[in-house]
């Protein structure tokens, strides 16, 4: 069953209308195709306006929907073959952050990302997708693996942010954040990241320094939650909505800013809507950009990386 969002109630109540139509006409013999192709009509309208003028709030709305496809959808649509690798050698297996080795279309690539889970048991599983200390750990240790035997790394962002709980703190979470983005900064291979859902602070920058940061049209990626911005400067979550205004928040916005360089575009509605047609795009942009970056050295992919992280702002 589709779920819809509170700013998509007027297309909700128009494909209730059109599912009561159906039901009534497999009861009895009554032809209804001309009237629920003319509502068909107007929802896809409908959708079609309703998204071409989202906020950024809707579309931190969206970047969090449930239905959105998450790091085992993009294993499975991306990926010919996929070998998880668990484990940071040190303390524990962190379910929050997933790696390993994978092939896409042929190209050998170590494959890391985010996963949220898709239902109450496998978000308990996977703490939402906020990684611990072993979690970033395990990233390092995945990309250090990469670049010893020459092989690109894809990283995909969805995360709210790290886990901040005391137990994560204890075990070092900043410096095992600060850690991971120093190894993306380092490595001699290319890095591709892409924010998928939600791109949220050092959570997802210590797997997004990237000498190539793409971001789904309607994902989002900020220092902090807007809710997080709306507690601190109005003391109130209510300021939300102001909150991702100001801090432009979007795939458009940070294009123009220049902390994204590609922006994926999904299907209309949302990649919830059509996942296979979002992996779909998601998969060709990586391939396009992994082979960009192939014809680069070691010592150029450091410079071109340092070069545009230095540059932003």
């Amino acid at each position: 069953m589709q779920t819809y969002l509170e700013f998509e109630k007027p297309i909700a109540a128009l494909d209730s209308k059109i599912d009561e139509l159906r039901e009534t006409a497999s009861a009895g013999s009554i032809d209804i195709d001309p009237e629920v192709a003319k509502l068909e009509a107007k929802a896809a309208k409908l959708l079609k306006d309703t998204y071409a003028k989202l906020t950024p709030w809707q579309k931190t709305m969206v970047a969090r929907h449930p239905e959105r496809p998450h790091f085992k959808h993009y294993v499975a649509g991306l990926a010919d073959d996929f070998m998880p690798l668990a484990g940071d050698r040190a303390f524990a297996d962190d379910p929050a952050i997933i790696g390993g080795l994978a092939r896409i279309e042929g190209r050998r690539v170590m494959l890391i990302g985010h996963e949220k889970g898709d239902d109450t048991a496998s978000r308990l599983k996977h703490n939402f997708g906020m990684a611990k200390p072993e979690g970033y750990r395990k990233a390092i240790r995945l990309m250090q693996l990469a670049d010893r035997f020459g092989l690109p790394v894809v990283s995909l962002v969805d995360t709210s942010g790290a886990f901040p709980g005391v137990q994560a703190e204890e075990r070092g979470q900043a410096e095992a954040i600060a850690r991971s983005t120093e190894q993306c900064l380092a490595l001699g291979v290319p890095l591709v990241a892409v924010v998928v859902g939600e791109g949220g602070s050092g959570g997802a920058v210590a797997i997004a320094a990237a000498n190539r940061v793409l971001m789904f049209e309607h994902a989002v990626y900020s220092v902090i939650s807007p809710e997080g911005c709306a507690s601190i400067l109005w003391r109130t979550a209510d300021k939300a909505a102001d909150a991702a205004e100001a801090m432009r928040v979007t795939a458009t916005d940070l294009q123009a800013l220049g902390v994204v360089d590609r922006v994926v575009p999904e299907p209309l509605g949302g990649a919830h809507r059509a996942p296979g047609e979002a992996i779909a795009n998601l998969k060709a942009a990586v391939i396009e950009e992994i082979d960009g970056l192939a014809k680069l050295d070691r010592g150029q992919l450091l410079e071109q990386r340092r070069s545009k992280f230095l540059a932003i702002g």
